[in-house]
């Protein structure tokens, strides 16, 4: 039965209800699903990009879709972390499920100052649920000009980002990898040695479409972020192969739009999971996958979802 399992995953400090959240950038901060989802439900909501100055993104056209995938290049729009708090904070503060504020800069100060600024707020408040149980760091976004590549790229930066950035909060710290590297594994173990609560592996993989009509790219920007089911297998392998570097949980996201898929992310060594691009379609498939976790825990007799990651034969 259902209530004979458990469910819990713990990051740092927080133990989430259960494994599935939703992936930064496809779900907003919540508002937009809330006729749609049950978002008390999820293990973890994961905010869009929260960045110091707002920005207004890429010229358009930013999305295109590709055979089982879609390539974005959005550009982190977003209102900037002043507005974050003022207009977006309050409605996250009623939600009941975790909320994970994924955090972008194209400066290690820019993102050591939106930390700051967050910390200050809720320490400066007191209205019961803070409404932040810990933060997500995007050093992997491939369609910024400067930041996020220069430092997912680089095992020193990300050591030396995730260092200061673990003396301004005591909340649970996930570093989010890029996939466009060399060796992930090295830039994993660069987060953990900088202080890494856990590794969020991976986003999305650098893409291109053309049309061959008009004889131009199909994104404004040329090339974009590749998402969904294509890159299942990227993502699952290098979930499989950070495992194997660092000791810290990994949250595996990357093409996953069923239950099937969530669990392969799991026996490869993750600890919980993002659902994305299939939100889109369907915006119900985070609590979906869910469910069809426990039906497979059940029917292996698998008692607790952390023990999935150590069944791989």
């Amino acid at each position: 039965m259902k209530n004979d399992l458990d469910l819990s995953v713990r990051i740092g400090s927080l133990i989430m209800p259960n494994p599935v959240g939703v992936a930064s950038g496809t779900f907003g901060y919540g508002e937009e699903y809330d006729e749609l989802v049950h978002i008390d439900a999820l293990g973890a909501l994961y905010t869009k990009a929260v960045t110091l100055e707002p920005r207004e993104g890429n010229p358009p056209p930013r999305l295109v879709e590709t055979p089982m995938g879609l390539i974005n290049s959005i550009g982190l729009a977003n209102p900037g972390v002043e507005k974050f708090l003022r207009e977006k904070l309050p409605s996250l503060r009623t939600r009941l499920c975790p909320i994970i504020v994924n955090v972008a800069g194209s400066t290690e100060d820019d993102y050591i100052q939106v930390i700051e600024r967050i910390e200050a707020h809720l320490a400066s408040t007191d209205s019961g649920r803070p409404g932040i149980d810990g933060y997500e760091i995007n050093v992997s976004c491939p369609n910024v000009h400067k930041g996020g590549m220069s430092f997912g790229i680089d095992p020193r930066l990300v050591e030396r980002l995730t260092h200061s950035l673990r003396q301004k909060t005591s909340r649970p710290l996930i570093i989010k990898l890029s996939p466009n590297v060399t060796d992930i594994a090295e830039i994993a173990r660069a987060a953990e040695a900088g202080g890494a609560d856990a590794i969020s592996c991976i986003n999305t993989i650098v893409g291109m479409v053309i049309d061959t009509e008009k004889m131009k790219p199909a994104i404004a920007m040329g090339t974009g972020g590749l998402s969904g089911p294509a890159i299942r297998p990227i993502g699952v392998a290098a979930t499989y192969k950070v495992s194997k570097a660092v000791r810290i949980p990994i949250i595996g996201l990357g093409g996953i739009t069923n239950a099937s898929d969530a669990i392969q992310y799991l026996l490869a060594g993750a600890l919980a999971v993002q659902v994305g691009t299939a939100l889109f379609s369907y915006p119900q498939a985070p609590l979906k996958v869910l469910d069809g976790i426990i039906e497979w825990m059940q029917r292996h007799s698998v008692h607790s979802v952390s023990d999935i990651r150590f069944m791989l034969r």
